[in-house]
């Protein structure tokens, strides 16, 4: 079964928007610890992640320019509601940022997972591998969080339950839009 133009594009469109936004939040964090004493660790884990997240970014970009797939035009929107997020939970502390990252990165996993399939059964499987790979590395992201107590941040169930809904909805909106 081979895959629609249309429906790889979506995919294209909406791990590029995912990746943006994630770029976006991580720069919300760090604009925040990056101004207090102490912070050097989740700091330096935070431009671990992002630089991670910047290869990703970079890698759909390309994608996109190759396949002629326009970006989502919510770019701008994800662009503030990501480094708005970023900041807010950063303001809410370490524990709090983390449960950030472990709440989108659930969400990413099971995403990019059901991606994997979809491609492996069209045979696009030099797509399905690249999207292997950024899924490894989210999951790491994501279990980097929890090691550090996403699960205590403040109102954890609340915080995570609203970010990994409001990423189900950005993806739901950025494959269209």
């Amino acid at each position: 079964m081979t895959m629609s133009r249309s429906r790889r594009e979506e995919i294209l469109r909406v791990d590029h928007a995912g990746e943006y936004g994630a770029v976006a939040i991580y720069k919300g964090q760090l604009a925040v610890f990056e101004r207090q004493h102490g912070k050097e660790r989740i700091v330096g884990q935070l431009k671990e992640m992002a630089a991670q997240e910047q290869e990703h970014l970079d890698a759909f970009d390309r994608m996109l320019s190759a396949g002629s797939v326009r970006p989502t035009a919510m770019s701008p929107v994800w662009n503030a509601a990501g480094f708005a997020l970023g900041v807010g939970t950063a303001l809410l502390g370490e524990k709090a940022a983390h449960a950030c990252t472990e709440a989108v990165e659930t969400v990413i996993e099971e995403h990019y997972g059901d991606q994997i399939v979809e491609l492996r059964e069209a045979g696009d499987d030099q797509l399905a591998e690249t999207m292997a790979k950024f899924q490894e590395e989210e999951v790491s992201h994501k279990e980097l969080a929890a090691s550090e107590g996403a699960a205590q941040a403040p109102a954890y169930p609340l915080l995570s339950a609203i970010i990994r809904t409001g990423c189900r909805l950005a993806i739901r909106i950025s494959e269209k839009v």
